[in-house]
């Protein structure tokens, strides 16, 4: 698509970015609803499952889709990717229990890795490496303002309307997307036989899916060592080795393992994996420190998150701007980098609204600005006939990075707040309610999970309903709480700015290779791509 006029292009682009802002926003607004919606759906015990399916279906559709779009075009996808979100938001607002609230989160998953995948790649189909800077920027900053408005509109919504809504206000707008990629997008011609690896698909999923649910499951749900978790590991390695043998002599693999021969491809996916793994594991439970321990509902937690998603915004069209009129990007992703791994840090010592604010700004300048730069190594680094399976495989690291940094951040979690109340029972400053009526006990009870501190309108109310002389032992359990929540988040957020150390150390070993002036160069065997497909490791890349 790279001989189409300007014009052209850009009234694809708009399709693209309306489809990509109808996934973002539907992503973005549940994140300081979420505590809340689960809470009503009584299902705190499994909150982080409801995050973990929505990152492992988006993963599996992500990587299966874009060796597929290599072939078929990135059409189809595109609205098939659109069609199965709308279904799943839609469901999602119905679900009357949180096992069905899983479920059709899943089912936008897998909508969601569709056409985040196929829209970065078609970027990649309609411009050059040298122009795909200010575009990709252009991208980031789409999802970056979905998160400026999309926090606090959702935290609006669950504050005063009904929670449904969240899913269900921006439905019109997917309806819009579709019908602009139906009419506006390309249709892309079919590669006549080529084969699909549907060996290398299945077994691609089975690595993923029970490694998921090992880290998942792992320390609250099953010891570490138990022979769940641990068998669950053993398939995820047994059918890794067999996903590599099919891959090896695979005709056209769905995972090209040559690709990995390129240091410059491997080293930024080994960067993405790191990063999402320290980033989205520490920020997916900010909205407990805003909401749980600094007690402020859902719609001013979505202001104290807006801050880092302006800074996104700004630095990330501004840096592809740059790296676009420069041909540079690695100095991008060396000042960015150092920049978010300040930000966690300031999380770790978080006291304050005005704390985590500071912290969401330093962050957000150094997200907008480094995170873009990955993608842009790795689509430079490959022939353009691999982009879609390319920008896929980068996609499945970093969404498996997130996936499992928000598991083991949660093990972190559970792990840490067990500790810090037994601590606070032997100190003896928790309150006795050993000698409380049962029903009063009953009410107390609720609350002994510090995760509950979120749902503030059920704190209050419970409040309201004790006994005069029994609210300050209640307002003591509830502090007590508190403090412990505090504590466990900022071990938390330690972990995730330890892992963000090692993420800057590998980005000062990527090698900058000039950006492309034009897609058909890889095409006809000229550049780094070529050598890859024959297998063979080019200079450029070492």
């Amino acid at each position: 698509m790279e001989h189409l006029s300007s014009k052209r292009k850009l009234t694809i682009m708009v399709a693209i970015m309306v489809a990509m802002f109808f996934a973002a926003i539907n992503q973005t607004i549940v994140s300081t609803a979420m505590p809340r919606i689960i809470a009503i759906l009584d299902g705190m015990e499994l909150y982080t499952w409801t995050i973990t399916i929505y990152m492992l279906t988006s993963t599996i559709a992500t990587v299966l889709v874009g060796k597929l779009s290599d072939i078929y075009g990135r059409k189809p996808f595109l609205l098939v990717g659109i069609l199965l979100f709308v279904i799943g938001a839609f469901t999602s607002g119905l679900a009357a229990d949180v096992y069905q609230f899983i479920t059709f989160r899943g089912i936008q998953g897998v909508g969601a890795g569709i056409i985040m995948a196929t829209a970065f790649t078609a970027v990649g189909d309609l411009f050059p490496p040298r122009e795909r800077g200010k575009w990709t920027g252009l991208m980031t900053a789409v999802f970056g303002f979905s998160s400026v408005i999309g926090p606090t509109l959702g935290g609006y919504i669950i504050d005063h309307l009904a929670w449904h809504w969240v899913f269900w206000i921006f439905l019109p707008l997917g309806v819009v997307a579709f019908a602009m990629i139906l009419f506006l997008f390309p249709k892309t011609e079919h590669k006549k036989g080529e084969s699909i690896d549907y060996l290398g698909s299945l077994f691609l999923t089975t690595t993923i899916v029970p490694l998921l649910l090992a880290f998942t499951w792992a320390g609250s749900k099953y010891e570490w060592a138990s022979v769940e978790i641990i068998g669950l590991f053993g398939i995820t390695l047994l059918s890794l080795i067999i996903f590599l043998l099919i891959e090896r002599s695979a005709r056209n693999p769905v995972l090209p393992l040559y690709m990995f021969k390129n240091k410059t491809v491997t080293l930024s996916n080994v960067i993405g994996f790191i990063m999402n793994f320290g980033m989205m594991g520490a920020l997916i439970y900010l909205s407990f420190f805003v909401q749980g321990v600094l007690a402020i509902s859902p719609t001013h937690a979505g202001y104290v998150t807006m801050p880092m998603s302006i800074g996104m915004v700004i630095t990330s069209a501004i840096g592809g701007s740059l790296i676009s009129k420069t041909g540079k990007y690695k100095r991008f992703a060396l000042i960015g980098m150092p920049v978010m791994l300040a930000g966690m840090v300031i999380m770790v010592f978080m006291n304050s609204v005005w704390m985590a604010v500071l912290a969401m700004i330093i962050f957000g300048l150094g997200l907008g600005l480094g995170m873009p730069v990955f993608s842009l190594t790795i689509q430079n680094a490959v022939p353009h006939k691999e982009l879609g399976a390319a920008t896929a495989t980068m996609q499945l690291f970093r969404n498996l990075g997130g996936t499992i940094g928000i598991a083991v951040m949660g093990t972190v979690l559970a792990s840490s707040l067990k500790h810090n109340l037994t601590d606070l029972a032997k100190t003896g400053h928790g309150a006795d309610l050993s000698k409380l009526d049962p029903a009063v006990a009953e009410k107390f009870a609720k609350f002994a999970n510090p995760q509950m501190l979120t749902d503030q309108p059920a704190l209050k109310s419970t409040m309201e309903s004790l006994p005069a002389d029994i609210q300050p032992i209640f307002q003591k359990v509830i502090e007590m709480l508190r403090d412990a929540l505090s504590s466990s988040l900022s071990t938390v957020f330690l972990t995730g700015a330890l892992i963000l150390v090692v993420a800057v150390i590998l980005t000062f070993f990527i090698k900058e290779i000039p950006l492309r002036t034009t897609n058909k160069a890889t095409e006809e065997g000229k550049t780094e791509g070529d050598n890859l497909v024959n297998g063979k490791l080019a200079s450029q890349g070492e």
